[in-house]
């Protein structure tokens, strides 16, 4: 199994686990057999079955016994999944106009679903987009690329800077999502961090609907550009604003 590359080659269950293994895994967090199980909503016997498998077919390691770890095929295939599950999330929200929260979710259902040639046409469509809608690159390759940002919450009351990307760590959080969403707050947008206290575990930002306020650790769920950032880190789909 190591050598496929197509993740509709793979079980949906399959493309859950990797998918999720990648997402918990953003920024080099570590992952245990247990996180996925919530993350899933299933058991940690039935998640470690699965671990199982999976290591046996060489996409997912446990070098210390516990952490979980993507193969350099295990990579390929959840960084296939995740470009599937970003090209619906562009589809859903700037042409279906779904919102964010809601996009995610119906993103899962469609994933498996998409034959490479539907998958290539989608991407000619919505423009050969590097990130997903929140900004979180599109594959390793592209993360290599990229400039990683540096977290909101660290970004001193009076300074300016550019939402760059909302972490795949914020994305599990619908609510939080929503909330971004409805304030503006979308990658590309320019700030000004208006106040922060570590006592009031909170920090106060104008945006472009204006003030926002949010605690300081999903502050650090989002990176930033100080100041303006360059244009071209923003995907915009083609004859949409």
């Amino acid at each position: 199994m190591s050598r496929r590359r197509d993740p509709s080659d793979l079980s949906t269950a399959v493309q859950e686990y990797l998918l999720t293994l990648r997402v918990i895994a953003g920024d080099g967090r570590r992952v245990t057999i247990a996180q996925v199980a919530r993350k899933l909503g299933v058991s940690t016997q039935a998640a470690s079955e699965m671990f199982r498998r999976l290591v046996a077919d060489e996409l997912v390691t446990q070098p210390d016994g516990r952490e979980l770890q993507l193969t350099d095929a295990g990579r390929a295939v959840a960084d296939s999944i995740f470009r599937r599950h970003a090209l619906c999330e562009w589809l859903l929200t700037e042409i279906v106009g779904l919102g964010w929260a809601e996009s995610d979710v119906e993103a899962e259902r469609l994933q498996a679903a998409i034959s490479p040639r539907v998958e290539a046409r989608l991407d000619e469509l919505l423009g050969h987009p590097a990130t997903c809608p929140h900004g979180n690159p599109i594959d390793a390759e592209t993360a290599r690329q990229r400039p990683p940002g540096v977290r909101l919450s660290e970004v001193t009351a009076g300074e300016r800077a550019t939402i760059y990307r909302i972490t795949e760590e914020a994305e599990e959080d619908a609510g939080l999502l929503s909330y971004l969403e409805a304030r503006g707050l979308r990658p590309g947008t320019r700030i000004t961090v208006l106040a922060r206290s570590e006592s009031l575990d909170s920090l106060t930002l104008e945006g472009p609907i204006g003030r926002a306020t949010l605690g300081l650790r999903p502050a650090a769920l989002i990176r930033v550009i100080p100041g303006d950032a360059d244009p071209a880190l923003f995907h915009r789909v083609p004859g949409r604003h």
